[in-house]
């Protein structure tokens, strides 16, 4: 291209100065004037100049300028009316757009849906607490049941939402409500088994049939796996509510259970400490709180064997709070 300007500068743009130039001795010898000469001088220059930047490519063509010009003028003016509709450029972008529309609309509604859940497994751990001052265990259990199997159905939305999808390219849409219903299933098992629930035991609750609604077609057989990653981060958050309900057992005159806690939270803490830094970096940040919780159930668990018989049952519940409100830890958020 630069070849070619510069035989169109030798050939053409020299002859057009010469021209000028001889306009502006004609001028020159008429009037008399240098300012008159120089001027068309410099006209003759830009012209140059012009023809040279249209040769090089550095000055859009009259169609973009003019397109240019109504784009500056006219109000609600779009610039597809420039594009070339039959670009294949064009035709690849507006494939790339569709794209993301529809993986942003499916993050939303993942969103949506996490959300639910972490609401719906909420007042599910609510209603488990209420296991500490209620004759009948076995009602609120069978009531958490039923709330647990609503919260399944919006996971099994969540399974429908990511069918044909990778699961990790959406995992923090939903995470937030897996770790929720992780914590309160997990509690819900503690209260009826006093053991801790395995991820393969979770896992086998999360199977979902789908009846399609075309004639003559076969169920459609839908899976959730959640991730180990998940899974320990709604353990770490379950030794807070083993916490409040150690708690709340010894305010209602209940001795044994807080020393069932203290063991199976020393479990817990074990297993995390084998983990250590070497595992995700949302473990390790809930550990710090891991040992808060087992740290007040040992303080309640040695205030009962040392000075227990000394304090009347009806008084326990306003020791350990004061004992709370002394030892509060001013990082730990209030819950």
């Amino acid at each position: 291209m630069f070849v070619h300007a510069w035989d169109y500068i030798v050939s053409g743009q020299f002859v057009a100065l010469g021209f000028g130039f001889s306009a502006a001795a004609v001028r020159f010898r008429a009037f008399g004037s240098v300012d008159q000469i120089f001027s068309v001088w410099i006209s003759c220059v830009l012209l140059l100049m012009r023809s040279l930047w249209h040769s090089l490519g550095l000055v859009r063509l009259n169609a973009d300028d003019r397109c240019g010009r109504k784009r500056k003028t006219e109000a609600g003016y779009k610039s597809e009316d420039c594009m070339n509709p039959d670009s294949s450029v064009i035709a690849a972008f507006k494939v790339f757009q569709q794209e993301l529309d529809t993986k942003h609309d499916k993050h939303e509604r993942l969103v949506k849906i996490s959300r639910d859940i972490t609401i719906e497994s909420k007042r599910t751990i609510f209603l488990l607490h209420r296991v500490t001052s209620v004759p009948d265990v076995e009602e609120i259990l069978t009531e958490a049941d039923v709330k647990l199997d609503s919260v399944r159905q919006k996971i099994g939305q969540i399974a429908e939402e990511l069918k044909g999808e990778d699961l990790h390219q959406f995992h923090r849409a939903f995470t937030p409500g897996i770790q929720e219903y992780v914590e309160a299933v997990s509690f819900h098992h503690f209260i009826r088994h006093r053991t801790l629930i395995s991820l393969e035991e979770i896992n086998a609750r999360l199977v979902f049939i789908r009846e399609n609604k075309g004639e003559g077609e076969v169920a459609c057989v839908l899976t959730f796996q959640i991730t180990p990653t998940d899974y320990l981060l709604g353990v770490a958050d379950l030794t807070g509510e083993l916490m409040r309900m150690c708690i709340s057992s010894v305010c209602n005159g209940d001795i044994d259970t807080p020393f069932q806690l203290s063991g199976f939270l020393r479990q817990i803490h074990d297993g995390f400490s084998y983990i250590g830094n070497t595992g995700p970096y949302e473990v390790s940040k809930k550990l710090h709180t891991l040992r808060q919780s087992l740290g007040k159930v040992e303080d309640a668990c040695y205030t009962l064997r040392v000075r227990g018989s000394e304090i009347p049952k009806h008084m326990l519940a306003d020791v350990f709070t004061s004992r709370a409100a002394t030892h509060l830890d001013p990082d730990e958020p209030i819950v």
